[in-house]
C-alpha cells in the first residue's frame, strides 16, 4: 500500500459515529443525513446529525426498527445509499435485502422519497420489476425526468421514469457493469466471510452536469460512459445499448464518487487512501492522500465547495475481511474544500 502516512491539513474531521456509516448527505440550509448499512451490526439505518453530533432516527424510529426478519412494510430492509434530489427531497436507496449475496425480499427493492421539511414519506418506487433475486440495489443518480440505479449483486443498470414509476434493466451482465478483476483496499484483496474473492459489481455512477453521459463502474474499476440518450429510448434495442457504453478512465477500487458543475468527477481510491479526479479528458489524478480515508465511501459535494468523505472501513467490517472484524472506532466524516459545486441537475 503506497499510503502516505502524513495527515493532510486540507481533510478535516466533521462528526464520528460508534457504527459504520456510508452515506452523508445535506440539504441547502445544513442538515445533514446519514445511512449506516448495518455492516458491523443492526441498528438504526437512516438517521439525521443533530445538535452535539447526536444522531437521531429519520423519517422515525419505525421506519429505522430493527425487525426479526426482513419485512419492507413500513421500515428499511437495508438501506445502501441515500441522497438530497435536485427537488430537495431525501431519496433514499433500499437495496432490498438483507446484504449482498442474499435473497432480495418481495417489495423490499426500492427508492424512497421522503420530504425533509415534513419527514413524511412521499412516495415509495417499487423496483421489483427490474430486479433478479441476488440483486443488491446500490445508488441513484438523476437526469431530469428519469432516475439511474446501479446492481450491484447482479450486474446491471435500472433505468426509473419517475413519473410511471416504471422500471426497466440495461446492460445486463455487460463487462461495464461487471466486476471482472479483485477487489483491493490497503495493499488486501478483499474476501468475504467463506474466504472466497469478493466482487462488487455495477456500483458508482454520476451524471455530466449537461445530463448527456452516465458514468458508471463496478467497485473495482474501470469506468465507463454512456450517452444517457441510449438509456433512455426503451425502443433501442438491449444490444444497441451494449455497443454504444465506452471505455473512459482506469480507475482502482472504489468506494464512492461525486461531480461537480464543471464535469470533474471525485473518486476515492480505497487501496491507497487517496481522492482521485477524473477530468474531462478522463485523465486521472490524485487530489489528496491521507491516512485518515480508511475506505472512503459514497462522498458528497454541497453547495459551499466542501466534499464530505465518511471513511466508512468498510474493508475492516466482516463482510469485506473474510469473517472478521477490525474497525477503529469511532468511524468519521471528513470534510475537504475542492472549490466547486455540485450541478443543478444533481442538487442544489
Amino acid at each position: 500500500m503506497g499510503t502516505d502516512t502524513r495527515e493532510d491539513p486540507r481533510l478535516r474531521p466533521v462528526t464520528a459515529a460508534d457504527r459504520v456509516w456510508t452515506g452523508v448527505t445535506t440539504t441547502g440550509d445544513g442538515r445533514v443525513f446519514v445511512s449506516f448499512p448495518s455492516a458491523d451490526g443492526p441498528g438504526i439505518q437512516v438517521g439525521e446529525v443533530v445538535s452535539n453530533g447526536r444522531i437521531v432516527p429519520y423519517p422515525d424510529e419505525t421506519w429505522n426498527e430493527v425487525r426479526d426478519s426482513p419485512d419492507p412494510r413500513g421500515a428499511f430492509v437495508h438501506v445502501n445509499g441515500l441522497r438530497i434530489g435536485p427537488d430537495g427531497n431525501l431519496w433514499i436507496v433500499d437495496s432490498g435485502t438483507p446484504g449482498l449475496g442474499l435473497p432480495v425480499v418481495p417489495g423490499g427493492p426500492r427508492l424512497i422519497v421522503v420530504a425533509t421539511d415534513t419527514a413524511t414519506v412521499l412516495r415509495e418506487y417499487s423496483l421489483d420489476a427490474a430486479v433478479h433475486e441476488r440483486s443488491y440495489l446500490d445508488d441513484v443518480r438523476f437526469n431530469g425526468p428519469v432516475a439511474y440505479l446501479t446492481d450491484a449483486g447482479a450486474p446491471g443498470l435500472i433505468v426509473l421514469d419517475l413519473a410511471t414509476g416504471e422500471s426497466r434493466r440495461l446492460l445486463e451482465e455487460h463487462p461495464s457493469t461487471l466486476a471482472r478483476r479483485p477487489m483491493r483496499a490497503d495493499g488486501e484483496v478483499l474476501r468475504d466471510p467463506d474466504g472466497n474473492e469478493l466482487r462488487i459489481h455495477a456500483d458508482q455512477l454520476e451524471v455530466s452536469p449537461d445530463g448527456a453521459y452516465l458514468y458508471f463502474q463496478p467497485a473495482s474499476g474501470p469506468l465507463y460512459r454512456i450517452e444517457t440518450r441510449c438509456l433512455d429510448d426503451p425502443t433501442l434495442p438491449p444490444e444497441v445499448v451494449a455497443e454504444r457504453v465506452e471505455a473512459w478512465a482506469d480507475t482502482p477500487t472504489t468506494g464512492g464518487t461525486a461531480i461537480d458543475a464543471s464535469g470533474v468527477i471525485y473518486l476515492s481510491d480505497v487501496d491507497n487512501r487517496r481522492i482521485l479526479t477524473v477530468g474531462l479528458d478522463g485523465r486521472v489524478e490524485t487530489l489528496l492522500s491521507d491516512p485518515r480515508l480508511v475506505w472512503a465511501d459514497a462522498m458528497w459535494l454541497d453547495g459551499t465547495g466542501q466534499l464530505w468523505i465518511p471513511a466508512a472501513q468498510l474493508n475492516r467490517t466482516p463482510g469485506l475481511a473474510g469473517g472478521r472484524s477490525a474497525v477503529d472506532y469511532p468511524v468519521w466524516i471528513y470534510r475537504l474544500p475542492v472549490n466547486a459545486v455540485p450541478p443543478a441537475n444533481d442538487h442544489a
